[in-house]
């Protein structure tokens, strides 16, 4: 009754796929990687995307300012 198909797993790694990089990109950012979820959304995506490019990085801030 309550079988997977070929088609549910194809979905979920496709699915896992597409936010996989985003995990590390977020996380390499200095955000947390479930930030990648918004990925999902269709208009948030390009909220996180601009503001993921134009924000100061938690990464970048903690070097900058130990120098």
């Amino acid at each position: 009754m309550s079988n997977i198909g070929v088609e549910e797993v194809l979905i979920w790694l496709l699915f896992a796929l597409c936010i996989w990089p985003w995990w590390r990109v977020f996380r390499k950012a200095g955000y947390p990687g479930w930030y990648a979820l918004s990925q999902v959304v269709p208009v948030l995506n390009l909220a996180a995307l601009f503001y993921l490019a134009f924000a100061e990085w938690p990464s970048r801030r903690s070097k900058t300012h130990e120098s």
